[in-house]
């Protein structure tokens, strides 16, 4: 019989980044996948800001930079013809030190993940299934089928990352409502020429057939994502034969090689619940949505952060129990969020019609170029994919505000602000002079302080000058304050969540 703290089931993305944030809290972790080898093939690509930042917390952000591609640029294309190009070029600018959309396809994720872990002296369990388990008020017992027979593991929680069909989700009984679009999707990694293969995204808008092109890393090398005709779609051994090559063709593509091929249901489910008793849902295994935005891999690794500082707090004894319970009240809240958003867009995307066509055919190539010209809409749309607006306010860990930060809310990118978080631990911001009294107060308690001289970034950051910023392990706010009786809020806010710096 094994015991660990936390066992993972799944290696995909989100278990592997659950695995090394835990690992690097100094956290004991067993992470066990059913398959024999990481996978060698990625539907998902897209890579946001907020998972970079997430990254640079532990160290990593500048390999994935390095292995990624950035784009910025985006090429709508009509009939055949190129109608518009619209640049994304610092769409991020001043939200983010990762102003971009990375290109960083899931396979090669988790290699670099699993690098990373190897490291620490942690190993994916290979062929390693989660059979069983039973949870008690202290911990969990799973049995686990490996290639040399069963075995035992004790632990004290359960991170369910184990995919959409999860066993970890059905051995809880927890309902996925939700559904699937009819429709059926093809994606295709190919070496290709053309003009098409110059490291930008296009889109064709055609009148029934939907096709996105995004570069790949690589001379040539180009990723597709198009719609199966319905006839095809109705085989049970669909091919890269079977795609319309149609829309292909007059956009002067030359496939040369179709190094991958695949084809998926587009679909959208939120589970009942994110945690009974000492076990937690992430990832896939909670929510699946449309590929709308590249939301899916980013989501899951989102919810592998917030979960596994408040596992490692806890476990440590450095923040209460109920502490774990926002997690589901956190993540479940933009899950619901963000299928609803995918699924309207989803929705437009993909519609058939005479209205439908006329939209996509006449207004879209006018009017969303137009749109791009205006910074409140490059600036919103940033924030929507990267995941950067993201807040947390209606959970029980966010208090107070200071300026128009809220508890909360992540910590905005001003200055050096982000150069302390490395340490994924809690600490206190504060932009322009700390007070003795605050200073003091941390001292008491333990708590890092970092002064940033104030400068205009932070103003227009929203940040009010001298406050109290109390920020997460994660990068978000948990309070935030200002005023004389800022101390007496700070330290009531530690003691009710019995919070204890490392």
């Amino acid at each position: 019989m094994a015991e660990t703290d936390v066992l993972v089931a799944g290696a995909g993305p989100t278990g592997l980044v659950m695995a090394l944030w835990l690992a690097k809290s100094g956290v004991s972790v067993r992470i066990v996948d059913k398959t024999d080898a990481p996978g060698t093939t990625s539907r998902a690509i897209l890579f946001h800001a907020r998972n970079l930042e997430f990254y640079h917390q532990l160290g990593i952000a500048g390999i994935a930079v390095d292995r990624g591609v950035t784009f910025d640029s985006a090429n709508l294309w009509r009939g055949g013809k190129h109608v518009a190009r619209i640049s994304f070029a610092d769409l991020g600018g001043g939200i983010s030190p990762y102003p971009y959309v990375l290109i960083f396809p899931q396979d090669q994720q988790e290699q670099m993940l699993i690098e990373q872990l190897d490291r620490l002296g942690v190993r994916v369990e290979r062929k390693t299934e989660l059979v069983s388990f039973e949870q008690t008020p202290t911990g969990i017992r799973a049995r686990l089928k490996t290639s040399a027979g069963e075995e035992t593991c004790d632990a004290a929680y359960l991170a369910g990352c184990d995919g959409a069909h999860s066993p970890v989700r059905e051995a809880l009984g927890v309902d996925f409502a939700g559904g699937s679009y009819d429709d059926l999707y093809y994606v295709a990694d190919i070496e290709a020429a053309g003009s098409v293969a110059n490291g930008e995204m296009h889109g064709a808008l055609d009148d029934a057939e939907f096709l996105a092109i995004f570069p790949m890393k690589g001379k040539g090398r180009i990723r597709l994502v198009g719609q199966i005709h319905r006839d095809a779609g109705t085989k049970t051994d669909v091919g890269w034969d079977d795609v319309s090559h149609h829309v292909i063709e007059r956009l002067g593509v030359t496939v040369k090689t179709v190094r991958w091929f695949s084809t998926y249901h587009v679909g959208h489910r939120v589970a009942a619940a994110f945690r009974l008793g000492r076990t937690f849902l992430l990832g896939d295994a909670a929510h699946i949505h449309s590929p709308v935005g590249g939301q899916g891999m980013n989501t899951g690794i989102g919810d592998s952060v917030n979960l596994a500082w408040k596992l490692a707090a806890v476990l440590q004894g450095r923040a209460g129990d109920a502490v774990l319970d926002t997690y589901e009240t956190e993540r479940m809240a933009f899950a619901r969020t963000l299928v609803r958003s995918t699924d309207r867009a989803f929705t437009f995307v993909s519609a058939r019609g005479p209205l439908a066509k006329r939209v996509r055919l006449t207004v879209v190539p006018i009017v969303v170029p137009q749109l791009f010209h205006f910074r409140a809409v490059r600036r919103l749309l940033f924030r929507t994919l990267s995941q950067t607006a993201i807040q947390y306010r209606h959970s029980a860990l966010s208090a107070g505000h200071a300026g128009e930060v809220h508890g909360g809310d992540r910590l905005p990118w001003a200055g050096d602000s982000f150069a302390p978080l490395t340490s994924r631990d809690w600490q206190i911001h504060i932009y322009g002079d700390a007070s003795p009294a605050v200073r003091a107060a941390c001292d008491s308690r333990g708590l890092p302080i970092h002064v940033f001289s104030w400068d205009a970034s932070m103003r227009r950051a929203g940040l009010r000058k001298n406050a109290t910023y109390l920020v997460r392990p994660d990068g978000y706010i948990g309070f935030a304050g200002a005023g004389p009786d800022v101390v007496a809020s700070l330290e009531h806010y530690l003691d009710r969540h019995q919070i204890r710096p490392a």
